[in-house]
């Protein structure tokens, strides 16, 4: 039976299953690799709160449904996790078997209970005693009520064993022998979980974990009994909630009420390590979990406990070389960019270039007596924002400032809800978004007055307004003055935060009003436009590509001889190389040290070519449920520089893979003939050449005349 459709869940596993192959490279610096470990954590937390916990749902409400590969909610969960036992049990044997061992070698030396000295002894107890115990809260087991367990809380566990003649309290209550005497210890978040120890003369750092020392301590929290086991662990609770989106007035309230119906939703997956003969089948029947969802480790639970080795000497050694966030040579550092956007657009790449830009074209318009208004969208902003601080600050100095700041983005929920309370207080004036749809679209406008007319300055991304994810993410953006794209800009604010009516733009597709039609248009002029000679062309980079109707729209352009290359880096359900349905589509993944998030699409439309950014990608929940925006690049010189970005990422063979009809990602390897090339660091070079050769040109100043 041929595949049409790879399983969506499988697919993004098997992206992690990329990143992983990141931490197994040991051409990898050392502390990326621990870096790309942590990631894998990361993400499958994530991953089991979502998307685990939505087929948990669909398998009680409709077990017979299948998804659009036609796999049931039981086939998908038993797939999906046979796959992610297999990749977490490499993850964790790479930790323990490579990358700890390997740390050792080169000076940041983990340290095991049973190998303290006798320093080590007498340092972690007393630690414990006085910065550990007095923050611990042991929770009784046997109680008619059991303890709650938080979302991704930190737990230990310990059986205990009465030492014989010594009755306790809860002894004297319980009155029988007949239950496991267990004990659920959640740790405090705030603890440092890397602790550094005491060396007696060693060159290198030695350091010890939390978990350690309060398994080697812990009996001290239960005076008159024994432990017998001990194990630690955290469970993954369903988080895919909905917001009532009829609250109203109360929505701020309705919200709040998702993040405590986080803590208090069910389980859904365990991580654990130790010891747990006993506590492991208690907790899973108290918990309603099954063996396919305990996923137990040998050695540390969490890799991202230890990046804090990264900011010591030795793990600075062990990191990538730094690679500077240079200032475009397009743009002023001093004078504010009004002049420079009239005359043509600019592309800002990041975090090859430095994000400042941004920060500053806000905050020059925060100060500007010539800027009557700012509006912009907040999806994901970062803590201590200084894009907010600027919005602040234009509020008090007078400008009328609209936010739209989105609340509903997961898992920033709490610091959405912050920012728009500051932003209230401020007197911006703050949009909660539009019911049912989540404003994913990132955009800024900024309108000033000049010589008596009125003009506005247009900034617009594929990314978040997120300084600290901009030095990570690789992202596009573009600010222009065109008044086309001001009208545009115009129309799509007045959309979302009034009650326009649909309106007609000349340069913006909305999802998900037009982007969809326009894509899947798009799409069909290029299977129009092949034949007699004639080959269409679709080259496309995007995080996932998910959506039926334009996976099958891309079938029908490769049957009709359409050549299809794409980047996709997470989630791709799409099924290439095969005859007679999908031969010329070709499909590749890139994982580096960014994050490869930005958005672009190319058609060569007969020979007439268009270029695309967008903040969407080709998912269902982008086109069809949420607001997003895609826009042409019209500036000559940034569509040849957006291109030729575009094409160095099919270019790689260092750090991509490609995908084959099986669903197979194959890593590309160098032929004998071949250079390394690896297209982040290519894309390095050539911002680095650039600022560098800038620098070396004397600067031109001129002399403006004004009449007297």
């Amino acid at each position: 039976m041929e595949v049409k459709f790879f399983n969506r869940e499988l697919s993004w596993i098997e992206f992690n299953a990329r990143v992983l192959h990141q931490a197994l490279n040991k051409n990898q610096p050392l502390i990326e690799r621990l870096q790309f470990l942590s990631i894998v954590s990361s993400n499958f937390d994530e991953f089991f709160q979502v998307r685990v916990a939505s087929i948990k749902r669909l398998q009680i409400a409709d077990p017979q449904q299948r998804d659009i590969s036609g796999l049931t909610p039981e086939v998908q969960l038993k797939q999906i996790s046979a796959r992610a036992h297999q990749v977490i049990r490499r993850q964790h044997e790479c930790l323990m078997s490579d990358v700890i061992p390997e740390l050792g070698d080169k000076g940041l030396v983990y340290i095991a209970p049973s190998a303290y000295t006798l320093r080590q002894n007498e340092f972690t107890q007393s630690m414990f005693v006085s910065e550990i115990y007095p923050l611990l809260t042991p929770l009784r087991t046997d109680t008619e009520v059991f303890p709650h367990i938080g979302n991704m809380t930190l737990h230990a566990a310990f059986l205990l064993k009465p030492i014989a003649g010594i009755k306790s309290v809860s002894e004297e209550l319980k009155g029988s022998d007949d239950f496991p005497r267990i004990a659920l210890v959640p740790i405090p978040a705030g603890l440092p979980r890397v602790v550094w120890l005491p060396t007696d003369g060693f060159k290198g750092k030695q350091f010890a974990l939390l978990d350690d020392i309060i398994e080697k301590y812990g009996t001290r929290l239960f005076p008159g009994f024994t432990v017998e086991e001990r194990m630690f662990f955290k469970i993954a609770r369903d988080a895919d909630f909905a917001v009532d989106e009829d609250s109203g007035s109360n929505f701020i309230h309705a919200m709040e009420d998702v993040l405590v119906q986080r803590q208090l939703s069910f389980p859904v997956q365990m991580s654990c390590s130790g010891e747990g003969n006993t506590i492991l089948p208690f907790l899973m029947e108290k918990l309603g979990l099954g063996e396919d969802d305990v996923y137990k480790v040998d050695g540390i639970l969490d890799p991202g406990a230890l990046l804090e080795l990264r900011d010591t000497d030795e793990g600075v050694k062990m990191s990538y070389p730094e690679w500077q966030h240079y200032y475009p040579v397009t743009l002023p550092e001093t004078d504010p960019y009004w002049d420079i956007l009239k005359q043509h657009d600019v592309l800002l790449h990041v975090p090859y270039e430095s994000y400042q830009p941004v920060i500053k074209f806000i905050s020059d318009a925060a100060d500007d007596p010539g800027v009557l208004a700012i509006k912009m969208t907040l999806y994901r902003t970062g803590r201590d924002s200084p894009i907010v601080s600027a919005l602040e600050r234009a509020a008090r100095n007078g400008k009328q400032v609209t936010a739209l700041v989105e609340l509903k983005a997961r898992f920033d929920e709490e610091r959405n809800i912050a920012w728009a309370n500051e932003l209230s207080k401020a007197g911006v004036i703050v949009i909660h978004g539009l019911v049912n749809l989540k404003v994913h679209a990132k955009i800024l406008m900024i309108i000033r007055r000049e010589n008596d007319s009125i003009r506005r300055y247009v900034h617009i991304a594929t990314g978040n307004y997120n300084p600290k994810t901009a030095k990570l993410y690789s992202d596009l953006s573009l600010f222009s003055a065109n008044q086309e794209i001001a009208n545009d800009a115009t129309s799509f604010f007045n959309l979302v935060t009034g009650y326009s009516t649909l309106q007609t733009m000349k340069y913006f597709s909305m999802a998900p009003v037009t982007m969809k039609s326009r894509i899947l248009a798009m799409i069909q002029r290029e299977i129009d436009r092949t034949g007699a000679g004639c080959q269409g062309l679709i080259i496309a980079k995007m995080n996932s590509l998910t959506h039926e109707e334009v996976i099958a729209a891309l079938y029908r352009a490769s049957r009709a001889g359409v050549k299809i290359m794409l980047n996709i880096r997470g989630i791709c359900m799409l099924v290439p190389g095969v005859k007679g349905m999908s031969e010329n589509i070709k499909v590749v993944s890139i994982v580096d040290r960014y994050l490869e998030h930005s958005r672009i699409f190319y058609f060569l439309n007969g020979g007439n070519p268009e270029l695309y950014l967008a903040s969407a990608d080709w998912m269902s929940r982008n086109l069809d449920r949420r607001i997003e925006l895609m826009f042409p690049i019209l500036d000559p010189h940034v569509f040849t520089e957006v291109k030729n970005i575009l094409d160095i990422y099919f270019e790689d063979n260092t750090n991509s893979h490609t995908l084959g009809p099986t669903g197979a990602w194959m890593p590309n390897e160098l032929n004998d003939s071949e250079s390394p090339k690896r297209a982040q660091e290519i894309l390095y070079r050539k911002y680095k050449h650039r600022a560098e050769k800038a620098a070396r040109e004397p600067k031109i100043e001129f002399t403006v005349r004004r009449k007297n």
